[in-house]
C-alpha cells in the first residue's frame, strides 16, 4: 500500500474504526439506560467506513477480496448494532 494511501484514508478508516469499536465496548459495559448514545455513535461510525471502505476499492487502494472482506464485517456487525438499538427502545422498561 502507498505511503499516502496508508497514512490517508486507510488512517482514516483505521481511526474509525477503533473509535466503533470503543463506542460498542462501552455499550455492553453500560448499564441499559446508558447504552443508546454509545449504539447510535457507533451505527453512525459503521455507515461512515462502508463508505471510506467502498471508496478505498473504487480508488483501486485494496483488492476486490479484501474489500468483499471487510465490508462483509461491517455489515455484520451493523446489523448486530441496528438490533441491539431496537431490542433497547422496544424494552425499555427491562
Amino acid at each position: 500500500m502507498p505511503k499516502r494511501d496508508k497514512l490517508g484514508i486507510h488512517a482514516r478508516i483505521e481511526q474509525i474504526a477503533l473509535e466503533t469499536m470503543n463506542n460498542i465496548i462501552r455499550a455492553a459495559l453500560s448499564p441499559k439506560n446508558h447504552k443508546l448514545p454509545f449504539l447510535e455513535s457507533a451505527r453512525l461510525s459503521l455507515e461512515v467506513l462502508k463508505h471510506l471502505v467502498r471508496t478505498e476499492y473504487e480508488m483501486n487502494i485494496i483488492a476486490e477480496k479484501v474489500y468483499i472482506r471487510i465490508e462483509y464485517h461491517i455489515i455484520e456487525t451493523s446489523k448486530m448494532t441496528n438490533g441491539w438499538i431496537k431490542y433497547i427502545t422496544q424494552n425499555p422498561r427491562d
